[in-house]
């Protein structure tokens, strides 16, 4: 492959200041004119009553591709996100998981629908603004975090293929957050306090029962506590997450402890939402999860396994100690302490250090009451 200097180059612009510096930063690095930017329009639906979010995005990524005298390429793959992201997030609430379209949306879109194109036009490479880095060692691409820990997304890169992080260049991947800021401000990009986007990937920033129940039909049910006791009604299922605290509905119900209710599982067969009082109740903590699967970014697992590392099992989780072991097609990973609110649907991924191993979705939990499974076979749904 040609090297960095050499190579052409297209940039992912969202019309942060992120792929903006991202952009900036190798436009000093390649030759003249190899660089240019391509907008990806993933979603066509406005907020009701408003301006559609990417059509400010554009604006934002248009005026910066001409301060850098770039090009900018826009390029609809809504349908293939569509099929490949948001169908996959639908069915998984569906099924009473919580999915993390974000990654399904960097593996499927960002460094594949968007790779095959930049390819087919006559690029190298492709570049976005995550704060993630890619080393190669021996023919090998290894994912290494970001060096700003506040910012690292190296979990949400953890299911990128050997061919797709050979052709992944990360600028931000050495710097921090304020370094980036500072460098739009002094380029003169209009764009250097915007905020960071937050939401659903490519969607943005929605309200989210609404959103959702756009697509699925709500189905209210029983909240019950473990001893069975009804205690209200839920709104439907797909609308709480194991842990949550906030807007369960029964806030204003005291009882034993008078601690807040806290979700413990979802009995989906059932349409039952089980809580319990208290922050740290312990049927919120489990030893150990299953995957069904597991992405290797080497391609392969260590080479001796079981093998000690460190997890995550939701993005700003710190790092875990833990074991993993492979069993049936997937892995199961022991941890050193109990973790809190596992989720079924959500990604567990591994660190060697800075190193990302890998990662795949949590099918399964022991300890704690995350299986609707498992809450009905202890009498509680």
């Amino acid at each position: 492959m040609k090297k960095l200097a050499d190579s052409r180059i297209i940039v992912g612009m969202s019309g942060g200041v992120d792929s903006s510096v991202a952009a900036l930063l190798l436009q000093q690095q390649v030759s003249h004119g190899a660089v240019s930017g391509l907008f990806m329009k993933n979603w066509e639906e406005s907020e009701p009553g408003g301006e559609c979010p990417a059509e400010r995005d554009v604006r934002d990524a248009l005026a910066v591709c001409d301060r850098l005298g770039i090009e900018l390429d826009a390029v609809n793959f809504a349908d293939a996100y569509r099929e490949r992201v948001f169908a996959y997030f639908l069915a998984e609430y569906q099924a009473g998981r919580t999915p993390n379209p974000d990654i399904l949306c960097n593996s499927e879109i960002k460094f594949r629908v968007f790779l095959d194109h930049a390819l087919a036009s006559g690029a190298d490479r492709i570049a976005t603004g995550h704060y993630a880095r890619v080393e190669e060692r021996d023919g090998v691409y290894h994912l290494l975090k970001g060096v700003d820990p506040g910012k690292d997304q190296s979990y949400f890169l953890h299911a990128l293929t050997q061919q797709q992080l050979s052709r992944a260049v990360f600028p931000l991947g050495g710097m921090h957050k304020s370094e980036v800021r500072r460098l739009a401000r002094d380029a003169g990009f209009t764009n250097h306090e915007k905020k960071d986007s937050t939401g659903i990937c490519f969607i943005g920033e929605r309200k989210f029962r609404e959103f959702l129940g756009r697509y699925l039909p709500a189905r209210p049910g029983e909240i019950r506590s473990l001893a069975g006791e009804r205690l209200g009604m839920h709104e439907g299922l797909m609308f709480y997450t194991l842990g949550q605290r906030k807007g369960i509905g029964i806030g204003g119900r005291v009882e034993g402890s008078g601690e807040a209710w806290y979700v413990l599982a979802k009995d989906v067969s059932n349409n039952v939402l089980l809580v319990a009082q208290g922050h740290d109740h312990p049927a919120l903590f489990s030893r150990a999860l299953s995957t069904d699967g597991f992405h290797w970014v080497a391609g392969n697992p260590p080479a001796r396994l079981p093998y000690r590392c460190r997890a995550k099992t939701r993005y700003r989780q710190t790092d875990q100690s833990c074991v993993v072991e492979q069993r049936d097609g997937g892995c199961r990973v022991l941890f050193d302490q109990p973790q809190r609110a596992v989720t079924p649907g959500q990604f567990v991924v591994l660190y060697d250090g800075d190193v990302c191993l890998g990662g795949g979705v949590i099918s399964a939990t022991e300890g704690g009451l995350a299986q609707p499974d498992m809450a009905r076979a202890s009498g509680f749904a």
